[in-house]
């Protein structure tokens, strides 16, 4: 029997396939911005446009939680691509998207999104009301959207609970890119592997980075 899609899954479009994660990491950071993570659960479906990523390294990369070798608690990010690999952090969670072939454990942390639909969902899961601080960040998103260590090595290429998926809706507007080093690390912190949406004000970090001022949200 088909799955039913919803009238709020359908403000997403098509599912993004394996063959997108299987390339360099850097270059999926790049190119998931713009896309939209969805989230379907027992509460309602939470839609956010991807507005910060960080790319990191299957190799060389000290902090790349992989650098040390595979574990039990980092095992999705060997693969294969297309896999969320969800950790704890403080109490909340990180996702991201795994990237490469299998065992090559790179993978894409998904920063910041915009909000867009579910999202008195979302300010009830986080227990607040300011829209831009719903999502701003890691371990914020993970919050709004329910995302915890259960969807750890989900295959984000099939549309049940977790996928990333291309935006149809008229709303999608072109946008410019900027990179950064990356944020919170305690090693390798001159890589210029972070990436956002310039101007986006759901995006994370310094304004001062940002090439156009970004715009305030309520």
């Amino acid at each position: 029997m088909a799955e039913r899609i919803t009238a709020d899954e359908s403000a997403s479009g098509e599912v993004i396939p394996q063959a997108f994660y299987d390339r360099d990491v850097a270059l999926v950071a790049r190119q998931l911005l713009g896309k939209l993570l969805v989230r379907r659960s027992r509460d309602g479906i939470c839609i956010g446009r991807i507005v910060e990523t960080e790319a990191y390294l299957a190799s060389g990369d000290s902090a790349s939680h992989s650098f040390r070798g595979r574990t039990k608690k980092n095992a999705a990010m060997f693969g294969p691509p297309g896999l969320a690999y969800v950790y704890p952090i403080h109490a909340r969670y990180c996702m991201n998207a795994v990237t490469q072939q299998r065992g090559c454990a790179s993978a894409v942390l998904i920063r910041a999104l915009e909000p867009m639909v579910g999202i008195e969902i979302m300010r009830k899961r986080r227990g607040i009301d300011k829209l831009l601080d719903l999502c701003r960040g890691p371990a914020r998103l993970c919050e709004a959207l329910a995302v915890d260590r259960n969807l750890d090595g989900w295959n984000m290429t099939c549309s049940t609970r977790l996928w990333i998926a291309h935006d149809s809706s008229r709303r999608r507007q072109r946008f410019h890119i900027t990179n950064s080093a990356r944020i919170g690390v305690s090693s390798a912190q001159e890589a210029q592997l972070r990436f956002f949406i310039d101007g986006s004000p759901f995006v994370s970090g310094l304004k001062r980075l940002h090439r156009t001022t970004p715009r305030t949200k309520r």
